[in-house]
């Protein structure tokens, strides 16, 4: 018959054997020593209490030092007590795994070991630096509130939480990240969210094995070779909160500013916090502004190449002239034209994203001035496609969404060369291809390009026009919320006059 070995400091399960603390304080030491590698920014504090010793544990680089000299003199000038009894942090917590402690260090706790005693305490003293909270760069509204998230899980649950003042608001932190260890935070209200939305974003999150985290959104959206994106990615927490109470799902990453939202459709990218802050008939002229702005980025360049190309005789007779005589010293044909500006168009947008801004602001002007007016003189590029490139360029840049206008300029590539081989049947066929695709794509589970396939007319009133707030009384129903209803008769006063 075999012997079964009986070790105290070791508590076995059927997955795995998790080590656990010892009485002996010279054991934990060296096993948080040796599970650190020895690493030099690892302080171990050493002090008696009550004729014990105790051992103060931390990585002093991720620690407020103050907050920790204060808590050791409650601690020595209290012996007779329990250190529970003593500290005034907000965030103890005990435990009897060494494993979780060693987690617990990096993320910035203090560890207290007592000599003779089989329980650890953790202390919540974590000084990770944070930036202040701002409006975000790229999503800058003229009305409305000017925060923005910033790279703190707990900072922006907050701007969350301050807007929506509601207990159903549910916030499920998971952990990602072999090696990283990355806390996401899964944020819904159980009251309007869909429960089978909620079960699906866990279960695609659930599957996410990987040793750091960067980008989950390709781990978990619907398709990924699809040129949209799929989930909106925001820095506003206004935008997060209207959306969450929509019935909409949200997953904040600690470490990252951007927030994602699911599902989305189409037209939610072109969508700002300003249509809601300005009145509707204002609201309803920009946002189809947007929408015409798609049309044009993705299709004026080809329309050009299939007209001067096959279509000539489409072109007014007054333009004519001006169209021939610019292309009479060029020696390309329209689609190297096309290609060479929006290639160049594209290197200068991403050297100014790259550089310092003083200089990025003059690199964009002068560049833009000076290649532009050095390739028209040099017969390279004629100004009707120079006039062309400027409008698509113009065009892309005023979606909200940084991505989807990335995804349209390139939409716009396939179109030229489809342009340039028969002409407008290729623009057309082109662009029934991409209807196509954004009829049958899908964001978890919900049409993408709803609520035109499938038609919604109740939802219209939210898409390409927005009606007045009173009128907006009902949720979409892309995220299929529980709540359909919003209001009853907010202008009930109008009845009673």
């Amino acid at each position: 018959m075999r012997s079964k070995k009986n070790n105290s400091n070791y508590r076995s399960s059927n997955k795995e054997i998790v080590k656990v603390v010892s009485d002996n304080l010279s054991t934990n030491i060296d096993f948080v020593k040796n599970a650190l590698f020895n690493t030099s920014d690892l302080t171990i504090r050493n002090i008696e209490k009550n004729n014990q010793k105790v051992a103060v544990l931390y990585i002093d680089t991720i620690v407020k030092s103050d907050v920790i000299e204060t808590q050791l003199q409650q601690i020595i000038n209290s012996p007779n007590e329990g250190i529970i009894n003593i500290l005034s942090n907000k965030d103890i917590k005990l435990s009897t795994s060494l494993d979780e402690s060693i987690l617990a260090l990096v993320k910035g706790k203090t560890i207290i070991f007592t000599e003779n005693e089989t329980t650890a305490v953790f202390l919540n003293t974590s000084s990770f630096e944070n930036r202040a909270v701002d409006e975000p760069h790229n999503e800058q509204v003229v009305r409305g509130s000017h925060d923005g998230f910033v790279e703190s899980l707990e900072i922006n649950i907050n701007l969350v939480r301050r807007r929506i003042n509601n207990p159903n608001l549910v916030v499920n932190y998971l952990t990602l990240g072999r090696e990283s260890d990355t806390t996401i935070a899964l944020v819904y209200v159980v009251s309007i969210a869909n429960e089978e939305l909620v079960k699906e974003v866990k279960r695609r999150l659930s599957y996410i094995d990987v040793d750091y985290v960067v980008n989950i959104e390709e781990f978990i959206e619907d398709n990924s070779f699809s040129p949209f994106p799929q989930m909106l990615s925001t820095e506003r927490p206004d935008r997060v909160a209207a959306n969450l109470m929509d019935g909409r799902v949200a997953v904040v990453t600690d470490g990252t500013p951007s927030v994602l939202v699911m599902p989305i459709t189409f037209f939610s990218f072109y969508q700002t916090p300003d249509d809601y802050n300005s009145r509707w008939i204002i609201a309803s002229f920009f946002r189809l502004m947007r929408l015409l702005s798609f049309i044009i980025s993705i299709s004026l360049p080809a329309l050009y190449i299939a007209l001067v190309s096959f279509h000539f005789e489409i072109i007014p007779i007054d333009l004519v002239f001006n169209v021939k005589s610019s292309l009479e010293y060029v020696p390309f044909p329209p689609l190297i034209e096309a290609l060479s500006m929006q290639i160049i168009l594209e290197l200068l947008r991403e050297s100014a994203i790259r550089l310092p801004s003083p200089i990025s602001q003059t690199l964009g002007v002068v560049g833009g001035l000076v290649i532009g007016t050095a390739v028209v003189e040099a017969n390279l590029v004629s100004n009707t496609m120079l006039v062309v490139v400027a409008l698509t360029a113009i065009s892309s840049f005023v979606v909200p969404d940084s991505e989807m206008g990335t995804s349209v300029r390139i939409l716009g590539f396939p179109l030229m060369f489809a342009a340039s081989f028969i002409g407008l049947i290729g623009i057309v066929f082109g662009l029934v291809i991409i209807l196509i695709h954004l009829c049958k794509l899908e964001s978890f589970g919900s049409p993408y390009f709803a609520p035109f396939a499938p038609f919604r007319s109740k939802d219209m009133k939210d898409t390409i026009y927005r009606l007045p707030m009173w009128k907006m009384n009902e949720r979409p129903k892309s995220p299929l919320p529980k709540k359909f209803r919003k209001t009853k008769n907010s202008r009930g006063w109008k009845n009673n006059e």
